[in-house]
């Protein structure tokens, strides 16, 4: 899964950073002055591991800012090339489907869909809403999800209609109708070919479920990076302090625990992260936690190895 988000960074008592522009809060649902971030990040339907993979801040009021369209678009085709075109995209907003829907794109998606598109359904155009209201849900489950440090149950029916787009007739699209998380129904427009199969429908779906996760890893970044605190006041020094966060995200995420030369280092990382009860489930907060110790108290050099310490202090990173 290819997860594309755009979350926001609030800046509210800056008054002379460059292109500060108006974006909603996530936490309070209030206008904020700010900049907007897209962030993509690869994970396995249903796994557990997540890798980032981009990360780029923009603002509505800068010189060279065309749409919100076009930062999707350019991520996309950057992320794309560098996948090789692997992957499936999930994704909650834009109007991209110029670039999605041509099976020459070469590009499989999964995006939500607010009711108000119409959509070729039968002979005629209807609303995702009304065809989502005419959907029959054959199938159902039940899934927890944890809110507000809660586990909250949700008892899912679903089925699914094939469609079109009235821009592209001609390729085949399908909706996955989801009933459950509220009074409107979730509506999933995809390129993946659905039918009157259970495990068909509930991968499509459990893959859009999976970009919940991703909401931690914004938190993460946010938290642990403290990256609505960077006080710098150039519009291209913060663009390129989000570019850093999302470099040691990756390393955090990918590198350590997963390099053999580095399984020592990320040991002693944990372990200096000082976690009394354990290791959280999300464990990237304790590396960065860990991360932060060692460099606070080296932080100018690495001491060099001694005779009474027989494990080495200092690991190379990178080969060669």
């Amino acid at each position: 899964m290819l997860i594309l988000d755009i979350p926001e960074i609030v800046k509210p008592y800056a008054e002379k950073m460059e292109n500060l522009a108006v974006v909603r809060d996530g936490s309070t649902g209030e206008l904020a002055r700010g900049d907007w971030t897209i962030h993509v990040a690869g994970v396995e339907n249903e796994g557990s591991e997540i890798t980032p993979l981009y990360g780029e801040l923009y603002s509505q009021n800068a010189k060279d800012f065309l749409s919100e369209n076009h930062e999707i678009k350019k991520a996309m085709d950057k992320v794309s090339k560098a996948c090789d075109k692997r992957g499936v995209w999930v994704i909650d907003r834009g109007e991209i489907y110029d670039e999605l829907v041509p099976k020459e794109k070469g590009l499989r998606f999964i995006i939500r869909q607010k009711g108000d598109r119409h959509l070729l359904f039968g002979k005629g155009k209807l609303s995702t809403l009304a065809i989502a209201h005419s959907c029959p849900l054959p199938y159902a489950t039940t899934i927890m999800r944890e809110e507000k440090g809660q586990e909250k149950v949700y008892h899912l029916e679903y089925g699914f209609r094939p469609v079109r787009l009235p821009e592209h007739p001609d390729e085949k699209l399908w909706l996955l109708v989801v009933k459950g998380f509220g009074e409107k129904p979730m509506m999933l427009l995809t390129d993946i070919p659905l039918r009157r199969n259970r495990e068909v429908l509930w991968w499509v779906l459990s893959a859009y479920l999976t970009r919940w996760r991703i909401e931690e890893t914004i938190r993460y970044a946010k938290q642990c990076y403290n990256v609505e605190d960077v006080r710098v006041l150039a519009y291209e020094r913060l663009r390129n302090m989000v570019v850093l966060v999302t470099c040691a995200m990756f390393f955090a995420a990918v590198v350590l625990g997963t390099k053999m030369k580095l399984k020592i280092l990320a040991a002693h990382v944990l372990k200096a992260a000082k976690r009394l009860f354990g290791i959280p489930d999300f464990r990237y907060y304790a590396i960065a936690d860990g991360i932060k110790e060692i460099l606070t108290r080296s932080p100018r050099r690495v001491a060099p190895p001694t005779r009474a310490d027989p494990i080495l202090p200092f690991i190379p990173l990178f080969d060669g």
